[in-house]
């Protein structure tokens, strides 16, 4: 298996993840050498998960929205990550093709795992969102959306609800598709320098 402690990468799990991500495999084989540094048990945890990310983020609060990314990928649900779940989530978290990012991003906001998104779903990953972007970058957001409460309301009127209602994965792809600004909203986009940091830490 592709996670297992050895050096290479197994050849099921490379041909799977140069075919579902923008990889190549020799990136993908620099990934996983510098994965096994970080976890020679060839798994990350929560805990390694949500560090990555303060790492990323030091004058910010990323834990919140570390953890719901991380529940979002570990998809049996075992608390780890493998390098599989590991490689798909940067992939799409920096840049997949948008009808998959916005399957990701429909199980980030599903946040209890039911299928549909409700009004205080929105609301929680919203706020994760906000402890991400330091306070100075806050205020220069719109006047409508320069608060969690204000942005989780600009995205659930735009789907036309009510406060008891709820969205289900078809709709909420369909909306985002249709409208560019509510893409904008509901994401996180990872600033440049994180970018940059990944590609220093797999030289």
């Amino acid at each position: 298996m592709g996670n297992s402690k050895s050096g290479a990468l197994s050849k099921e799990v490379l041909e799977d993840l140069k075919s579902n991500t923008k990889y190549t495999e020799a990136e993908l084989c620099v990934w996983y050498q510098s994965f096994l540094k970080e976890c020679p048990t060839g798994r990350i945890t929560k805990e390694q998960f949500e560090g990555i990310y303060a790492s990323f983020f030091p004058d910010a609060d990323p834990t919140e929205y570390a953890r719901h990314v991380f529940r979002s990928f570990d998809t049996n649900a075992d608390g780890q990550l493998d390098f599989k779940e590991y490689i798909v989530a940067l992939h799409l978290t920096s840049g997949g093709k948008t009808l998959q990012k916005l399957e990701w991003a429909f199980a980030l906001y599903d946040v209890d795992g039911n299928g549909t998104i409700s009004k205080n779903e929105i609301q929680e990953i919203v706020k994760s969102i906000f402890n991400m972007i330091p306070e100075e970058d806050q205020q220069d957001l719109p006047e409508d959306e320069n608060t969690p409460d204000k942005r989780a309301d600009k995205i659930w009127d735009f789907f036309g609800k009510k406060d008891n209602d709820k969205i289900a994965e078809g709709e909420f792809i369909q909306g985002v598709m249709d409208n560019k600004d509510i893409l904008r909203l509901i994401q996180f986009d990872e600033p440049q320098k994180i970018k940059d940091k990944l590609k220093e830490k797999n030289k």
